[in-house]
């Protein structure tokens, strides 16, 4: 698959031009259906995007929803967790009025029922999303499809919505959304920033197993295009 290419010398302003053309997502879905969905990673590099994206006042939030595309097994309290990161920087001013569905239960572990639980609570999700996140790590992963995952295979092919997933690099037991609902979506972006996650990009880019580096099952499918976003 080709990628679409965006380059930016500062990330302030990749921040703010991925708010632009996620504001842009939000408002087609809007205009299309009177709702608008959007899932995000978590992590230290979306910050500003999230700080930028909830400070714009041009969208109907309080007909958008926001999930995550996956989820550390950890309470909101935890500072582990993506919902809390979500909700501090992106779910803030304007933002504020938009629904949230997290995807930690509150089981003490991603079982059966935990899952089912998750499952359940985004069963009114709008689908397809009108936009979708991803970030990824230096060992490849991208959403919570790492190297090693006991469930990797499912987590790349199943309907889901969601799994359950633990993985040597992951730390914590994990839930994600699989990749097929994932790709069911508008606009799908993947979001990384510097020299380092450059050179993993471009070694993910080059032929090789998925199980090694699982980003490259999002950056060869032919389901949507992905539009990079990166600065140095």
């Amino acid at each position: 698959m080709t990628i679409e290419r965006n380059v930016f010398s500062t990330k302030d302003r990749l921040a703010e031009a991925l708010a632009d053309a996620v504001v842009e997502n939000l408002n087609a879905g809007l205009d299309v259906r009177g709702a608008a969905s959007l899932a995000v990673s978590g992590g230290s590099t979306p910050r500003r995007f999230f700080e930028m994206l909830g400070a714009r006042d041009d969208v109907d939030w309080e007909n958008v929803t926001v999930t995550l595309v996956d989820e550390r097994w950890v309470d909101e309290t935890s500072d582990r967790s993506n919902a809390r990161l979500v909700k501090e920087h992106l779910l803030a001013g304007p933002a504020a009025a938009a629904s949230f569905i997290p995807l930690f239960s509150g089981t003490a572990q991603p079982d059966a029922t935990g899952i089912a639980e998750t499952a359940a609570a985004l069963s009114n999700l709008p689908a397809p999303f009108d936009a979708v996140i991803l970030g990824m790590g230096n060992d490849g992963h991208t959403a919570s499809f790492f190297p090693g995952g006991d469930t990797l295979q499912d987590a790349l092919n199943s309907e889901g919505p969601v799994i359950a997933i633990t993985a040597p690099g992951a730390g914590e037991p994990r839930v994600t959304f699989t990749l097929p609902r994932l790709l069911d979506t508008r606009a799908l972006y993947l979001h990384i920033e510097g020299d380092e996650k450059a050179q993993v990009l471009d070694k993910a880019l080059e032929t090789g197993p998925v199980e090694t580096m699982p980003v490259r099952a999002v950056l060869s499918q032919s389901h949507v295009p992905v539009s990079l976003f990166w600065c140095p």
